[in-house]
């Protein structure tokens, strides 16, 4: 069983930057699309991110495209979400998710993620 563990979270203020990190329990996660979700407070969950399995690709949705950035490190035990420019709106829980078998694409669900993180808080505010 894959167990997910984000950190990285933090208060920042506005237009600064984070880097979030989501790591396997000791496992690569090569032979994993990684994803990010959010969650704001009241709000669904959305999509944020999904980097498809060997680097096959990354896909970036809703607003902040352009500022976040997905990767993997070379060890492929972890994968980062660089966000930079932060807005108060990128206030969230976000979650870093798993699924194996599973492409990346222009549409993203969290329907097909079998593992989750417990999440980590980002406060954007002066």
């Amino acid at each position: 069983q894959l167990q997910l563990v984000e950190s990285g979270g933090g208060l920042v203020q506005p237009g600064g930057s984070l880097r979030l990190s989501c790591t396997g329990s000791g496992v690569a996660l090569d032979d994993y699309a990684i994803t990010w979700f959010r969650q704001a407070p009241g709000k669904e969950r959305e999509g944020v991110s999904c980097i498809s399995p060997s680097d096959g690709g990354t896909y970036y949705y809703g607003s902040i495209k352009g500022r976040f950035t997905s990767s993997r490190d070379k060890t492929k035990k972890t994968v980062f979400l660089q966000m930079n420019s932060l807005r108060p709106e990128d206030t969230a829980v976000y979650f870093c998710a798993a699924a194996s078998n599973y492409y990346c694409s222009n549409y993203l669900s969290d329907y097909h993620m079998s593992y989750w993180g417990k999440g980590t808080l980002v406060t954007v505010s002066s």
